[in-house]
């Protein structure tokens, strides 16, 4: 092992457990916060009621999480992974950001170069997100009016998918033969099944796995 694997591995394992520390510190503030505010208000819910709302709820987003995190980590790196599940908007910002900074910089997923590049992307994103937030708290009630526009709606509902239409447009051309099937079926299932339209982060497995079965057969046939 060369100097420059060792300290990559070193640095990594810093990254293990900081992130780790923080991660369990933040979920364990997050989950304290109703409680305490409950004790404080003397509203505290009881444990049979709590129980059976952490499972309506855990049923739907642990499995979310999982695939979320399955998906999403090795396009983010350590510390970009890290990162990004403490402080949020991991879909519609920190992907985008990282797929960007990793095009403009040429590095590849696994890479010393695309950990650095994705923790830097990352940690620039949350900064500018925080700041973006306090200007946008400072200035809520003067653009009240701006932000509750009729005209104003249609266009705030359609950010997201505005984004990762222009952002995955990119990537279905660099690869259209592995992207039309999986991006044909979830198009039409979303279309049949309109409630499916919100559980875009369940339709990333099966999306995903077609991708990758769809790959490996072309590059068996040796037509990529």
């Amino acid at each position: 092992m060369n100097d420059k694997q060792k300290f990559f591995n070193d640095f990594n394992e810093s990254l293990h457990r900081l992130g780790r520390f923080t991660l369990i510190l933040g979920t364990l503030m997050l989950v304290a916060v109703p409680f305490v505010i409950g004790m404080i208000n003397d509203t505290m819910p009881s444990l049979a009621g709590f129980l059976k709302g952490f499972m309506n709820v855990g049923a739907i987003y642990i499995p979310v999480a999982i695939v979320e995190f399955l998906v999403y980590a090795p396009m983010l790196g350590v510390g970009g992974s890290y990162l990004s599940f403490i402080t949020g908007n991991v879909t519609n910002m920190k992907i985008p950001c990282v797929m960007n900074s990793k095009d403009i910089a040429g590095t590849e997923s696994g890479t010393p170069e695309h950990e650095i590049i994705s923790t830097i992307s990352v940690a620039v994103s949350s900064i500018v997100t925080t700041v973006v937030i306090i200007i946008g708290v400072i200035l809520m009630v003067p653009l009240q009016p701006i932000l509750q526009s009729e005209a104003l709606i249609p266009a705030f509902n359609n950010v997201v998918p505005a984004l990762f239409g222009a952002l995955g447009l990119k990537y279905f051309m660099k690869s259209p033969k592995i992207a039309v099937i999986p991006l044909l079926l979830m198009t039409l299932l979303c279309i049949f099944v309109p409630s499916m339209i919100s559980q875009t982060s369940v339709l990333l497995l099966p999306a995903g796995a077609l991708a990758l079965l769809i790959g490996y057969v072309l590059f068996k046939k040796g037509k990529i």
